[in-house]
């Protein structure tokens, strides 16, 4: 885990030097909300219109983006870095969709970057989508990890 937080520190604090609002989500916010399980990548929401403004500084640690990414689950704006071996993925928050298998239909993420709480993530404070929309989108993936974070966070 110091990969990660050596990687989580250093990108934040690029965020907060260019002043880019962001939020912690995925995996990292489900262990802040008390998942307990292996981390993956870093998972941090920042406005569509803001990666040119930390471009050149990251340019070195991209390793995708930033461009429109779709998959059979995601449609969103993504720069992926990887600093000292952890994966990082930055997403556009203003425009993501995931598709919700059950409807067969893209459902657009409404994430406020202003609305969720800060709580303790590698002992530092941090911004984290709010555990209504973390919840939310992790119910409409239905990926075995997804539902494993919910029934954790749940149990707490």
């Amino acid at each position: 885990m110091n990969n990660a937080k050596n990687a989580l520190i250093w990108i934040t604090d690029i965020l907060k030097k260019h002043q880019i609002f962001f939020q912690i989500s995925g995996g990292l916010a489900a262990i802040a909300y008390g998942a307990n399980r292996p981390l993956a990548d870093i998972d941090i929401d920042i406005p569509d219109n803001q990666f040119d403004l930390m471009r050149r500084e990251v340019e070195s640690y991209i390793i995708y983006g930033p461009l429109r990414f779709k998959s059979e689950k995601w449609d969103l704006m993504l720069m992926k870095l990887n600093y000292q071996g952890q994966e990082i993925d930055l997403s556009g928050a203003d425009s993501t969709y995931i598709f919700n298998e059950q409807t067969e239909e893209w459902v657009k993420l409404n994430d406020d970057l202003l609305e969720g709480p800060v709580k303790k993530v590698f002992d530092l404070d941090m911004p984290v989508i709010s555990l209504q929309n973390l919840i939310y989108y992790k119910r409409i993936l239905g990926r075995e990890v997804d539902l494993m974070d919910i029934h954790q966070i749940a149990k707490k």
